[in-house]
């Protein structure tokens, strides 16, 4: 067991200085007060928080944990991604997704390497698919997957408004998420479709026809990368009004010249009226970064790392002056409610022990997993199988 006191305590929002008992995994216990005399006949270790915050663990809900990529041949293809990396980040929950390969690599090489993630000490889960049309799956259907497959939660991700998509016509895409959506509905989990959302003119489009032809909810759609230019920037201002949209803080600061810098997108997204509630922002991290010129050829190629999520809110808060509370609900709190992640995205009593202790600068001194200390006085004692 574990007693951090005296810690600013942030559930994302601001409660003030409290005493956190944890045990079994779980938060047991959050009070003003909790005295080491009253539980001294437990074996319990002890971190003074004082001068420090605790904040929820973050939540990474696109990541390339098995590898991705070979936009440029084979050579070009990411590796798995090591536990360490996700740690740096301050990362304590995944969502892995398999990318622009549905051809040669399987959704199965995901599934196995979350459920090894898991045994290493995050929580993790992952999407079904791919960026084609059919999308790939485990059990020869993807809502088959979602329905019984329990780190299945939703497909993706599926590609849209880009070179490299299958360029589903609105009736089939409909069709993918009306399925998707019921296999939701019979498992318990979102059923939320992951949306990759690429430079073609008004990428939005695809997703608003097949909300105005259909009876599916905009918020059964999931696009990220709604920040790798101008266009998409502008257009995600109005969309997010309504339906959720995600922030790519990997590719920032290889594609500076055209990518809105992720911390900057969530000052303009708050001031244009987007609810807080609405916005997240994920990695996109170990799978590659391609750029390609206007004949659609491969010029540039690059790898984003887990721990840009981290950078982008250090930067939301001490360059853009946003709270606090408001930044960490973007990699906490809202992502947990979109994807139905029970028992994430918040500290209460009840909830999984996934937090971080930070200082004044926003520097990880302390990273608890699932109850277990995976980072202590800056220091990572925590390592993947082979590492």
């Amino acid at each position: 067991m574990l007693l951090i006191s005296d810690i600013n305590l942030y559930d994302p929002e601001f409660k003030g200085k409290k005493d956190i008992l944890i045990g079994h995994n779980s938060i047991l216990a959050i009070h003003d007060r909790i005295s080491l005399k009253d539980i001294n006949y437990l074996d319990i270790e002890h971190i003074n928080g004082s001068g420090k915050f605790l904040i929820p663990g973050l939540i990474d809900s696109h990541i390339h944990i098995a590898g991705a990529g070979g936009e440029g041949g084979p050579a070009s293809r990411t590796p798995e991604i090591q536990l360490s990396e996700i740690l740096k980040g301050g990362i304590t929950s995944v969502v892995g997704c398999l990318g622009t390969d549905g051809i040669t690599k399987d959704v199965r090489e995901v599934l196995m390497k979350a459920k090894g993630l898991r045994e290493e000490g995050i929580s993790a889960w992952i999407y079904t698919g791919a960026y084609q049309v059919p999308p790939p799956s485990v059990t020869g259907d993807y809502a088959r997957d979602i329905a019984l497959i329990e780190e299945i939660i939703g497909l993706g991700e599926i590609a849209l408004s880009d070179h490299r998509s299958s360029t589903p016509d609105t009736p089939e895409l409909i069709k993918m998420v009306e399925h998707t959506r019921v296999a939701g509905m019979l498992s318990g989990k979102a059923g939320i479709v992951n949306i990759h959302m690429g430079d073609a003119h008004d990428p939005f489009k695809p997703i608003y026809e097949a909300v105005n032809n259909s009876e599916l909810p905009i918020k059964q759609f999931y696009p990220t990368h709604c920040n790798r230019n101008e266009e998409i920037f502008q257009d995600a201002k109005q969309y997010g009004r309504t339906g959720y949209i995600d922030l790519t803080a990997s590719s920032y600061p290889y594609f500076s010249e055209y990518e809105i810098k992720p911390s900057k997108a969530l000052n303009e997204f708050l001031k244009a009226g987007v609810p807080l509630e609405n916005i997240t922002i994920s990695s996109d991290a170990n799978g590659s970064l391609p750029g390609f010129d206007k004949n659609g050829n491969l010029v540039k190629l690059e790898k984003g790392m887990p721990d840009s999520i981290w950078t982008e809110l250090k930067d939301a808060v001490l360059k853009e002056n946003i709270s606090m509370d408001k930044v960490l609900k973007i990699a906490t709190e809202n992502v947990a409610n979109i994807l139905k992640l029970k028992n994430k995205g918040r500290i209460i009593e009840g909830f999984d022990a996934d937090c971080l202790i930070v200082d004044k600068e926003m520097n990880i001194h302390t990273m608890i997993s699932k109850g277990k200390i995976m980072i202590k006085n800056e220091k990572m004692i925590a390592r993947g199988t082979y590492e």
